[in-house]
């Protein structure tokens, strides 16, 4: 699941909209009769789609009277398609939706609340900080998926070469340890992006955020959040610490590095898992290490909850939705989210799908001993968007402007977004 909402053409927009459902089939409202629903999944292409449509296989052999319609819009793209398909009244009756998503299209009034549904029915069984995010001023807008959070990932080969046996609980830490790797081992040690949900976690570690939502202010100028950004930037520049990388594909050179072992470590979710194993340092998947991110100055160490729902479109007939409803159900089960993680190797959002066979995956079982330093995003729909100014901003500052002149432009920025936060 990569961060980043890309601007789309219309006409792109119209297009892909026209595929859809939203209760225009011209087996419209016959609540007896087959009816064809349409899903927007927004997994990767090749890496995670297949397991998904096996399961939309596997659900229409059960239910032999729905069909659905599977669609895979690139994640990128997904949100502004939808906004586009939902406002013209044609958006699919199922959205595989980023968490960040699913309170600002509920607050538009583009989803179908899901308390006291099929969808929902086994709501007890979920992790309960995932149902309250999915929440939008009381209501449910969307039955969780699949869910992730940031890691530091490393290699263990590598950190053994600089003597180091465990990951550094503390960005002092890192940095040190990044020394020791370029020393020992030759390769840079650590290598960060200049993504701001990336950058999230330090702000976390000062016990802080981009905004206060308690108190309706916008805090990525203060001093905590000030001094956590300091840190971000001072690691790019050191013994074992890569240099930035502000080009369009820094995504894909980071990445790649790690994989490969030209690097030791960097911070990164659990959607590249499966990426991580096809990697030459990873055959063995024993040597990928996988810890909470490092602490900041303040004790703190977190990083955001990200992962995706499974949303029902508000604007789609009673038979569609109710088609809708089930097959929410079918694909948030136990039985599918195992499935789904064994495939994809993604983390599932209800216990009694983490079995012993799904825990016997190094990258799943890592990533859910970190789960629990993972942040909860506030109920707030334009919280993600705020990563959006961050991702302009921040390549600046680490190509040389000051970190308070940066945080100062992002403060206003953000301020425009959230118009009723004070600065």
């Amino acid at each position: 699941m990569r961060r980043g909402i890309a601007a789309t053409a219309l006409a792109a927009s119209l297009a892909l909209a026209a595929t859809a459902c939203g209760g225009g089939d011209s087996d419209g409202g016959k609540a007896d009769g087959p009816v064809t629903i349409t899903w927007w999944d927004t997994s990767n292409a090749t890496n995670e789609a297949p397991t998904y449509q096996a399961l939309v296989t596997e659900f229409e052999k059960a239910n032999p009277t729905i069909k659905v319609k599977y669609v895979n819009v690139p994640f990128d793209q997904a949100q502004n398609k939808f906004d586009t398909a939902a406002g013209a009244k044609g958006a699919p009756d199922v959205l595989r939706a980023e968490v960040g998503w699913t309170p600002a299209f509920a607050k538009k009034g583009y989803f179908l609340p899901l308390d006291g549904t099929e969808a929902l029915a086994d709501q007890a069984k979920f992790q309960p900080n995932l149902i309250k995010q999915a929440q939008y001023q009381g209501k449910t807008y969307g039955a969780p998926l699949v869910t992730d959070t940031l890691a530091l990932v490393y290699n263990k080969a590598l950190f053994a070469k600089a003597g180091l046996t465990k990951a550094p609980a503390s960005w002092d830490e890192l940095k040190a340890d990044a020394a020791l790797v370029k020393e020992k081992a030759g390769v840079d040690g650590y290598w960060g992006s200049t993504a701001g949900y990336y950058a999230q976690p330090f702000l976390y570690g000062e016990g802080t955020d981009t905004v206060d939502t308690a108190s309706k202010k916008v805090t990525i100028a203060s001093a905590p959040a000030v001094k956590g950004l300091e840190t971000w930037k001072g690691l790019f520049d050191g013994p074992g610490l890569h240099k930035a990388d502000v080009t369009a594909d820094a995504y894909a050179h980071i990445q790649d590095a790690f994989v490969n072992g030209k690097v030791a470590a960097i911070i990164q979710g659990p959607w590249e898992i499966t990426n991580f194993y096809k990697g030459a340092a990873f055959k063995d998947k024993a040597n990928l290490g996988i810890a909470t991110v490092p602490a900041g100055s303040a004790g703190k160490a977190g990083a955001p909850t990200g992962g995706h729902n499974l949303s029902v479109y508000a604007g789609s007939d009673k038979a569609h939705a109710a088609a809708a409803l089930k097959f929410v159900n079918f694909m948030t089960s136990a039985k599918s989210q195992q499935t789904i993680a064994l495939k994809n190797s993604t983390l599932p959002t209800r216990e009694d799908a983490y079995t012993a066979q799904v825990k016997a995956d190094p990258g799943i079982a890592g990533y859910q001993g970190v789960l629990a330093a993972a942040q909860p995003r506030p109920e707030l729909p334009e919280y993600s968007s705020l990563w959006t100014p961050m991702d302009t901003e921040l390549p600046k500052i680490a190509n040389g402007e000051s970190v308070a002149d940066g945080t100062k432009n992002l403060s206003q920025d953000m301020a425009k977004l959230v118009p009723d936060f004070t600065k």
